[in-house]
């Protein structure tokens, strides 16, 4: 009987100690007692997607690497904001924010206080990506140019184009864009089935953080477009 009662009371102290792990409290606490401050990778992302207002801030603080794990770290904001601590099975620990695409655009500060106590702020610029071509609905296989706004003067584009075939994987690739125009020929449009087509341009652009730790960090900027035509001969 005594047994039964002791395995009881450590199933559950070990379910406890799950759920506080869990919602990325006891637990992280516990490894931020044994980090070595510089040992923590900055992971930052910024995503945005024209039609959508809804832009996404995600910073994540990982021990080792760009693929480990990730815990939990003193107070961090966003141009001045907190930013709060949340957590799941599959990410671990992380800290979000939902803006206002059209108020975001602009400089942005992170700021954090690491377990060392040392500020660490990283300054970027979001600018979203505008398709200044009009696009018809029914498009004729020659070569369709466009021109855009928001890019640098030498600045790189992923173009995505599908159709509704199976017969074929369409167009993936990194173009480069100069003075914001791109041409996409007759000949890569012969690639693809007459009908419905979705085109889609990405902005990817990624950096090392300016200001982290030894083991350094990533700010990645990505913002995409889409379009959807008719192709026919």
């Amino acid at each position: 009987m005594i047994d039964q009662i002791r395995t009881e009371k450590g199933r559950s102290g070990a379910f406890l100690l799950f759920v506080f792990c869990f919602a990325g409290y006891s637990c992280n606490n516990k490894k931020e007692d044994a980090l070595n401050p510089e040992a923590i990778y900055f992971d930052y992302k910024v995503t945005g997607e024209e039609g959508n207002d809804k832009l996404t801030v995600l910073l994540q603080y990982r021990v080792g690497g760009e693929e480990g794990d990730a815990v939990s770290m003193g107070n961090v904001t966003l141009d001045g904001e907190p930013m709060t601590l949340d957590s799941s099975r599959m990410s671990g620990a992380f800290y979000e924010l939902h803006k206002s695409l059209t108020e975001f655009e602009g400089k942005h500060s992170i700021l954090i206080t690491g377990i060392n106590k040392k500020e660490y702020k990283e300054e970027f610029d979001f600018l979203p990506v505008e398709l200044i071509t009009p696009l018809a609905d029914t498009i004729h296989r020659s070569d369709l140019a466009f021109e855009f706004k928001g890019l640098s003067k030498n600045d790189n584009l992923r173009v995505l184009l599908t159709d509704t075939s199976f017969i074929n994987d369409g167009i993936n690739r990194v173009e480069f864009i100069q003075n914001g125009q791109l041409v996409i020929s007759e000949t890569d449009l012969e690639t693809l089935a007459n009908g419905p087509v979705q085109i889609e341009f990405i902005r990817e652009y990624e950096r090392p953080v300016k200001n982290g730790t030894v083991e350094g960090g990533r700010l990645r900027l990505t913002y995409s477009l889409k379009r959807e035509f008719i192709l026919l001969n």
